[in-house]
C-alpha cells in the first residue's frame, strides 16, 4: 500500500475495532475517488465485502460508469456543440 494501511489477510476474522478501521479506510478511499473494484483489488477482499462495508458507513454511492450517452436534445436546451 502506498500509504501503509495494513489490510488483514483474506478470510481472517477481525475484531470490531479493526472492522471500524477497515470501514473508515474504505470510506476515505471511496470518497477520494477509488472504485469499489479498485478497493477490492487493493484490499484483497471480495466485491461484496467492500460493498457491505461501504453500506455500513452510510456512503452515498456514485452512479455506475460505462457508456454515458447524453440525454436527447430538447428544443429549450440552447445551442449544442458539434459532434
Amino acid at each position: 500500500m502506498p500509504d501503509g494501511f495494513d489490510w488483514p489477510k483474506y478470510r481472517k476474522k477481525v475484531s470490531p475495532e479493526v472492522q471500524l478501521l477497515i470501514e473508515a479506510e474504505l470510506r476515505k478511499r471511496y470518497d477520494n475517488g477509488a472504485t469499489i473494484r479498485g478497493l477490492m483489488e487493493e484490499s484483497g477482499k471480495s466485491y461484496g465485502f467492500v460493498h457491505r462495508r461501504l453500506v455500513a458507513t452510510g456512503v452515498t454511492f456514485r452512479p455506475r460508469g460505462g457508456n454515458m450517452r447524453p440525454s436527447p436534445r430538447s428544443a429549450d436546451s440552447g445551442p449544442q456543440a458539434p459532434r
